[in-house]
């Protein structure tokens, strides 16, 4: 018998005989691109809660991921203002069309404990995550973003904004001014995928 796999827009074509089982070695098939590259990478948020990348916070939404430490004192409370006007006008859309991403720059300090402190500071509401994790996890995330620093205090000032279904993605300054930052987070929310961006 053949079975027919569909794997976001390709079409695979398995062969199979009757009362074979599927080996565990296997693969899970990769839904697309986006998947395949961000991947599903363990985080901590700051309730200790375990979130994958792709799958949990990008696959289907747009992201804003904003790298930070918590004891910065230079640029990370002017970005985490600028991300506070942003979550305000979000309104409903955060946490269900968009998520914002503190990711911290710091995994080896920024404990679930200070990550919490932080985000109770900043009033962080539902759909704004604080992250962190192993070491190895969180540089990894941070590459794939490319704002891996070689220091916490040489991070980027770059904010990461991406609309997963339409595939637009755009690098903010993220110290410029608040409101030219909002709207383009908005344009990048609200993009349909078609041309004309």
């Amino acid at each position: 018998m053949w079975l027919v796999a569909l794997c976001g827009a390709g079409v695979s074509v398995l062969a199979a005989s009757a009362g074979a089982q599927p080996r565990s070695e296997d693969p899970a098939p990769v839904a697309n691109a986006a998947a395949e590259y961000f991947t599903d990478v363990a985080l901590v948020n700051q309730h200790g809660e375990t979130m994958r990348l792709y799958t949990d916070l990008i696959k289907g939404r747009t992201i804003l991921v904003v790298p930070f430490f918590t004891s910065c004192a230079s640029a990370c409370p002017v970005m985490l203002r600028t991300v506070a006007t942003l979550q305000t006008r979000l309104g409903d859309r955060l946490g269900r069309d968009a998520v914002i991403v503190s990711l911290t720059v710091d995994p080896a300090r920024d404990t679930v404990e200070r990550l919490r402190a932080y985000a109770e500071g900043a009033s962080a509401r539902p759909g704004w995550f604080f992250l962190g994790g192993s070491p190895a996890n969180v540089e990894l995330a941070l590459s794939k973003f490319g704002l891996r620093p070689e220091s916490p205090e040489g991070h980027s000032n770059l904010i990461i904004v991406g609309n997963e279904p339409t595939g637009l993605w755009k690098k903010l300054f993220g110290l410029a001014d608040a409101e030219a930052i909002v709207e383009a987070v908005e344009r990048v929310l609200d993009d349909t995928g078609e041309d004309g961006r």
